[in-house]
């Protein structure tokens, strides 16, 4: 049975009290910029004038995709679980990255094709040793699709019990932005050519292949769909076993009201996606940044999602919605820190 969420929408009926404080805050109106809007953001999803990031908790989903046999990344599968041993280790940018800002990070195997249930660090939540290849079969079965989406939200629901307030969640998967282009194609009705880049650093030649066989897969799904999909079908048919958790984890956080860091193109995909099913998420979603693969600009721009930084990153992981976390932290302490301009007894003068 597919998991179902009651997210609902902020109570607008505090955002003229929220506006009251910002405004009064001992600045010139506006002057502070985005960290203005972040704060409206921030309080309304919280429905608090006070608001708090306790206990940040960063998840890191790794999975492999069938269509990497197809040759549409220049990196081989077994990097996959490489890096998940090595974020083990502490030596990879997310490791680095939740040190420096205080996230507590969670390493999940979710779909790896390499046992991992001996390595000292990752938690098991394995579906399968990786998803089918979509250029021939659907990704994952129904039965896989409505796990996968648990493990989201089992693990949310972990990080909420321990007090977590602000969610940032990373990806580890070799070729996950093939299912990401075609999810951008599909949600946005964008030509599929607009939403394939280089991902790891295809060159030419390699880009061209990719936009072959996601054409090719693109085209069988649409034959055998030929009316509008559903977007769980879409869902299911391309994504991966880290994508599809990342889902479950966007959609529990959001019902439970947490604050979302949402990283690069591959997240912003799942974010799209998890949209796509229940709109209301997308309040409580913070874009932290526009990353270099084509089409992420495009993505961001059809969720209506401004990101707070654009660093040419693409590296994954969730290190540039990391990188994005002191840019909110100065929003939150805006909030609570700053004086007004009655207790500062500065002249008000506009």
């Amino acid at each position: 049975m597919i998991p179902t969420f009651h997210i609902t929408s902020p109570d607008e009926a505090l955002r003229p009290i929220i506006q009251e404080k910002i405004d009064n805050l001992n600045k010139p109106k506006g002057s502070l910029g985005r960290l203005e809007t972040l704060a409206m953001q921030i309080c309304l999803a919280q429905q608090t004038l006070t608001p708090s990031l306790s206990h940040p908790c960063h998840l890191l989903l790794g999975g492999d995709h069938g269509i990497e046999r197809e040759g549409v990344s220049v990196s081989p599968r077994e990097v996959t679980w490489q890096q998940m041993v090595n974020f083990t280790k502490g030596g990879g940018g997310v490791n680095m990255f939740c040190r420096q800002h205080g996230f507590h990070l969670r390493v999940v195997d979710v779909g790896v094709d390499h046992d991992l249930s001996d390595i000292s660090g990752i938690i098991n939540r394995k579906i399968a040793y990786g998803t089918r290849n979509f250029l021939y079969d659907p990704a994952m079965t129904q039965e896989e699709y409505e796990r996968t989406l648990q493990v989201g939200i089992d693990l949310v629901d972990e990080c909420h019990a321990e007090g977590c307030q602000v969610l940032c969640v990373g990806e580890m998967g070799i070729a996950n932005t093939s299912p990401s282009s075609i999810w951008m194609s599909l949600f946005c009705q964008m030509p599929l050519d607009e939403c394939i880049g280089a991902g790891a650093g295809l060159n030419t030649a390699g880009i061209v292949h990719k936009r072959e066989v996601l054409g090719k897969s693109l085209d069988r799904f649409l034959r055998l769909h030929p009316v509008n999909a559903k977007a769980d079908e879409i869902i299911r048919y391309f994504g991966g076993f880290e994508m599809v958790a990342a889902i479950g984890a966007m959609l529990r956080a959001s019902e439970l009201k947490m604050l979302i860091l949402v990283d690069g193109f591959i997240m912003t995909a799942c974010a799209l996606a998890a949209c796509q099913l229940y709109p209301a998420a997308k309040a409580y979603m913070i874009f932290g940044h526009c990353g270099d693969e084509s089409g992420h600009r495009r993505m961001l721009d059809a969720l209506g999602a401004e990101p707070i930084l654009s660093l040419g990153m693409r590296l994954g992981e969730g290190t540039g919605a990391l990188c994005a976390f002191p840019i909110v932290d100065s929003a939150v302490r805006m909030m609570n820190e700053m004086n007004n301009f009655d207790n500062a007894r500065i002249t008000k003068y506009f």
